[in-house]
């Protein structure tokens, strides 16, 4: 009876610390008989025996109370949902990759590529040492933890709802449950869910089999899968022969490797050099090893330069890697992701045009002797054929991607000497000119006459042009003729360069960049806005000068070259970003540019181009359907991405300066299907 009455009077205890003094004292007249049978009373809130805002404040039991609460439900909530996670059967994508499949533009399969590399390796066999560099950079307390981190999972979820970096919050069980079962979209609920599975996948299994999982199954970029592919790739060896300076830097890869790959920028190689430093001395720091290994440790392991994973050859290299690139960025696929496979990509190249291109440059290149003639080596031809609405219908790229990936019609270094010229003829006809400073612009027409005479005075709105040497600056020719006054469409017909370098600095050399940059060309490509920079000095590829030409071919509007048309992943459509059209000049210009540069009756329109220094030669032209640029240079890649001279190339005095145009001649007669004649060298100089 004693232990009941105890009972009870704790209970009426509780009940009176909860409701207040009034409900106290409502209690004593309970106990006393007074109220007995009366229906229990709310709880005194808002609280009696108060005045204004205080009624409304909690005391400091009713606080407790609903903490106490709150609490409870929580855990309610994470028990249940505990007990209802189970960990999946079944590994996702990368476990089941596929293929990534690439199509002409008639939809004929193209090429197929299987990006993904892994292979299992047991944590026995993986160093120590190298499994440590991991464990000191992502998660110390590996072994000690219970799978997920308080304060990191805090972090994450903070970076969730702020930048979606959820990684540096995670330990390591939880990157392997998110690589593995779930999907990479940084939602809370994916949060919550790793979470749950972290914890319960610690119970089920060991530390070191979720270590082993987590070493094989993780993306060290260059589309590789575990520690072992990507020692391979990065060392080519395997990971049982990697010491602990090159197992600090693939810890630093699981950061991400478009951040921390070398080969890919300066920036990264930096990023790399701070993250393998860093990650050495945390080794050190958690007793994993000694200061005298670490300090012999000073020199950056220098990883390998990747290869192309991919048995794609020939002239499909390089046309995949365009379509790779530009598919990925339109439809913002991530590495890892297109990696994984199952992705249908629907280029726009054209197969008779690429097949076409080919040949032309192929019996180019067969006219040449690197052997017997040193003036061949390193030559290189960049041709692109693009349509008006920017399709890239055709590229070559090189003699072959397996053998080299260096993609010549994508060079970037290479200058565009007077194939730039039509842009500043253009840029003259949209803006009009100015002679004098201070004074009004005036109108350009095709009829406008400039002196065309070598040796003419470089002039200014201030008046003579005069160099850093103190020298007045005159004009010359490439070509070493002088061609009298003539109007600015007869220069272009005749190549005549004098009237475009004083063209120039009479539009004033910031609108010229202006057009040149509304046609396509980069502004990373652009030259010094120096005198010279009307002739040429600016290096955009021939896929750039393509599109700039294609510009005026449809009418003055300019479309951003793309290569692909729409992507699918394993049969669903994927988004892509539309490329960007821009207006850079009216359609009357465009027709002005193209009367100056028609050829023949056939009207297709043209313009050869050389540099000064002679080390490339270009033809450029276009007809309503398609623009196409050709270069000849050389470049031994050995040694730098600068072109050398082209002097003595094919056993030629004049360095076969028509060659481009013969290469255009031959693709344009075997797309056409008939004959249609570029200027040559004799016709127009350049």
């Amino acid at each position: 009876m004693t232990k009941h009455v105890n009972y009870r009077t704790i209970a009426e205890a509780l009940r009176a610390a909860a409701a207040g003094p009034v409900a106290r004292a409502r209690g004593r007249r309970t106990r006393s008989g007074s109220s007995r049978g009366l229906r229990p009373r709310r709880p005194d809130y808002p609280r009696s025996g108060r005045s204004g805002w205080r009624r409304w404040v909690p005391s400091w039991r009713q606080s407790l109370a609903a903490f106490v609460m709150a609490v409870a439900v929580l855990t309610g909530v994470v028990t249940v949902a505990y007990v209802r996670t189970e960990i999946p059967d079944d590994l996702n994508g990368f476990a089941t990759q596929q293929d990534n499949v690439y199509y002409w533009s008639d939809g004929s399969p193209m090429a197929r590529t299987g990006w993904v590399r892994r292979q299992e390796m047991p944590l026995e066999k993986i160093p120590e040492h190298v499994r440590w560099a991991v464990l000191a950079a992502e998660n110390a307390d590996f072994y000690s933890d219970p799978g997920v981190s308080a304060s990191g999972v805090t972090r994450a979820l903070w970076r969730t709802i702020g930048d979606g970096d959820t990684q540096g919050g995670s330990t390591i069980t939880q990157q392997y449950v998110k690589n593995v079962y779930l999907s990479q979209d940084q939602s809370f609920s994916r949060k919550f869910t790793e979470v749950l599975l972290a914890v319960k996948l610690d119970r089920h299994h060991s530390k070191d089999r979720i270590l082993e999982d987590y070493l094989n199954t993780s993306w060290f970029g260059r589309g590789t899968y575990g520690l072992q592919r990507a020692s391979q790739a990065y060392y080519g060896k395997d990971v049982t022969q990697l010491n602990a300076s090159e197992g600090a830097f693939l810890a630093a890869l699981l950061k991400g490797a478009s951040l921390y790959d070398p080969a890919l920028s300066a920036a990264n190689r930096e990023r790399a050099v701070e993250r393998w430093s860093w990650t050495l001395d945390r080794m050190v720091e958690v007793g994993r090893l000694s200061r005298e290994e670490r300090a012999r440790y000073t020199a950056f392991p220098e990883p390998r330069l990747p290869t192309t994973p991919s048995t794609v050859g020939g002239q499909n290299g390089y046309l995949v890697e365009l379509a790779e690139t530009y598919a990925k960025r339109a439809g913002r696929i991530s590495d890892a992701r297109f990696d994984l496979g199952g992705y249908q990509v629907y280029t726009t190249f054209d197969k008779r045009r690429t097949n076409a291109l080919t040949k032309a440059v192929g019996d180019a290149r067969a006219t040449l002797d690197p052997e017997k003639r040193p003036a061949d080596r390193y030559a290189r031809f960049g041709a692109a054929s693009l349509a008006p609405d920017g399709r890239i219908l055709a590229v070559h790229g090189g003699p072959d991607h397996q053998k080299q990936a260096f993609n010549e019609s994508n060079a970037a270094t290479v200058p565009a000497g007077t194939v730039f010229t039509p842009l500043v003829y253009a840029a003259a006809l949209e803006h009009g000119v100015r002679r004098e400073r201070g004074g009004p612009r005036s109108p350009v027409t095709p009829a406008t006459v400039y002196d065309a005479n070598d040796g003419v005075p470089l002039r200014t709105p201030e008046g003579p042009y005069w160099d850093r040497a103190g020298r007045m600056l005159k004009g010359t020719n490439l070509d070493g003729r002088s061609h009298g006054s003539i109007s600015l469409r007869r220069a272009m017909a005749e190549s005549a360069d004098v009237p475009f370098l004083q063209l120039g600095m009479d539009v004033g050399l910031d609108r010229v960049r202006g057009t040149a940059q509304a046609a396509g060309l980069l502004s990373s490509s652009l030259g010094p806005p120096v005198p010279d920079f009307a002739l040429g000095n600016s290096t955009p590829s021939a896929i750039r000068v393509a599109g700039a030409y294609s510009m005026f071919a449809a009418g003055g509007t300019h479309t951003e070259p793309y290569s692909v048309r729409r992507v699918t992943h394993e049969g669903d459509p994927v988004p892509l970003a539309a490329p960007r059209k821009k207006r850079a000049v009216g359609p009357g210009v465009a027709a002005q540019v193209t009367d100056a540069l028609t050829v023949d009756a056939s009207g297709k329109a043209g313009k050869p181009g050389g540099t000064r220094d002679d080390t490339a030669r270009w033809y450029a032209g276009y007809t309503a359907t398609e623009a196409t640029a050709v270069v000849v240079y050389r470049m031994d890649l050995t040694k730098s991405l600068a072109p050398l001279p082209l002097k003595g190339l094919g056993g030629d005095p004049t360095a076969g300066a028509d060659r481009p145009a013969r290469i255009w001649n031959q693709y344009t007669d075997a797309v056409d299907g008939a004959p249609r004649r570029a200027a040559s060298e004799g016709e127009k100089t350049r």
